[in-house]
């Protein structure tokens, strides 16, 4: 996976200048990007409105161009498809991430979840699974779920 990753970034994206630190910060990115894609799926309908939280999501988190988001994307498409599991990137985030960026990784997924104006009981149940792969308490859960459901719903004047 890294081999391929390297090769990737150095061509479509930044050349590395600290080969391991940047090859380590784009397996992040790309197993962020994985985890968000699986949440596209998780009610086995991936609509417009999903994929486009999905890209602004990585494009946020990322400070990536609109070009560049797409080509981490695809590329995360691609080891969606290969992976058997999302262990592979939870086990990176874990490894890499703080408890706060973690918990930014489950608002991202609530935003995708919540896309489509539809919560399936699959999603909810793909972002309770991460949650615990990613270490992270109930109540992480339950207070990303608020706050992603706070921002999106308009308050009444």
């Amino acid at each position: 996976m890294f081999k391929k990753i390297k090769a990737f970034f150095q061509e479509q994206i930044v050349p590395a200048s600290n080969e391991n630190g940047q090859t380590q910060e784009h397996a992040l990115q790309l197993a962020t990007a994985a985890l968000l894609i699986e949440m596209t799926h998780a009610d086995f309908k991936v609509k417009d409105e999903e994929r486009q939280a999905v890209s602004t999501a990585i494009q946020t988190a990322f400070q990536l161009t609109a070009e560049e988001t797409q080509s981490l994307i695809t590329l995360a498409e691609e080891e969606v498809k290969q992976a058997t599991d999302m262990f592979q990137f939870a086990a990176l985030i874990n490894k890499e991430f703080s408890r706060e960026r973690k918990i930014l990784v489950l608002e991202h997924l609530w935003t995708v979840a919540f896309a489509d104006a539809e919560l399936e009981k699959y999603e909810e149940h793909l972002i309770r699974k991460v949650t615990t792969l990613l270490h992270l308490d109930h109540k992480d859960f339950i207070d990303a779920k608020i706050r992603v459901k706070q921002r999106i719903t308009p308050s009444p004047l």
